[in-house]
Order: C-alpha cells, then structure tokens, then sequence
C-alpha cells in the first residue's frame, strides 16, 4: 500500500473532511462501476455507491490493512447492493426442478455484443436473476456462497442462472437483430 494511500486512511480514521473528500473522489468510479452490476439502474448504483461511502466512512478504523483497500470497499458496495435487494425482496421464487439444470458450455451470442450492450441487458433483469448472474458470472461465486449471501436454496440459485442467461440470450439477440448495419 502506498504512503500517500496509507496517509489518506489515516485521516479518514482521525474524521477528516478533506481525506474523505479525497478518498470518495479517487474511488467513486470504481464503487460505481461495481454497482451498476448489481443495481436496476444508474439512480440505484449511485444510492448504492453514497450508501456504501456513508458505511465505509462509519467502519474505515476496523479496517487493518490487510488485502487491498479497494477491494475492501467493493465489499462494501457489493454487500450493501445485496442488503438493499434482500430488504425489498417481496416474493420468493419457487422452486421449479426443471430449471435446475445450468448448461455447461456457454453460447457465444455475447461475443457479437458490446460491453455498455451487456451491462444494460443485465441491468434490466429481474432483480433476483441480476444478483444471482453478478455473483456467480461476474465475481466468480459458488451456487453455495450466492445461497447463503441471498437466502435461497442452492437449487434457487441455479435455476436463477439459468433464467437469467435465458433473459440475456433472448434480450442480446433482440438487440444484435435490431442493431444498425
């Protein structure tokens, strides 16, 4: 960790205005970046991005320099996108085995789409496959670790995969289709 970064934290620690105004300037891009992926829209990730500032500013003096501080924030982000998703949850998808299975080899509809094309096609999933797709696709997550994080079944998880690679199939193509020659 750089000094100047190190120096920065530790204002931020002591309360210092100006080292918070520093920090949320040098990592807002980034907070926000991680949010769009797991927000319905741009007004959600920049919620999204003020709330996990207002937790990281509350909390920075547990942090203890251990792996990355940026990292340590995308946490944040992350974990707040998912508390605000769990408190607004109102129904719970039942569980249908049909939808179970997840196909291995993955089509390569999104190789002809570009990445704004990609973000607003996740964006616009329903909120529970939107998570569920960030986690396990983005982030690299287990059925089992986005199980415990969401409060559904491993079974759950899986057949919000599915779902929302289904979605995102049918949306890209749309849009490949209507897309301008």
């Amino acid at each position: 960790m750089s000094t100047a970064l190190t120096d920065l934290i530790s204002g931020c620690k002591k309360g210092e205005a100006r080292a918070q105004e520093k920090l949320f300037l040098e990592y807002r891009d980034a907070l926000y970046t991680t949010s769009l992926k797991y927000c319905r829209n741009v007004e959600e990730a920049q919620d999204n991005v003020h709330d996990a500032f207002v937790i990281v500013f509350e909390t920075i003096k547990k942090y203890k320099g251990a792996g990355s501080f940026a990292g340590w924030m995308q946490r944040i982000a992350i974990n707040q996108a998912v508390k605000k998703y769990r408190n607004k949850k109102n129904e719970q998808l039942t569980e249908d085995p049909s939808w179970f299975s997840v196909a291995e080899d993955e089509p390569k509809w999104a190789q002809d789409c570009d990445l704004d094309q990609l973000l607003e096609a996740i964006q616009q999933l329903p909120d529970q496959y939107r998570l569920v797709f960030s986690l396990y696709v983005l982030d690299d997550h287990s059925h089992q670790e986005i199980a415990d994080k969401l409060s559904v079944s491993i079974g759950t998880s899986k057949s919000n995969l599915h779902r929302a690679k289904v979605l995102l199939k049918k949306s890209l193509a749309n849009k490949l289709m209507t897309k301008p020659a």
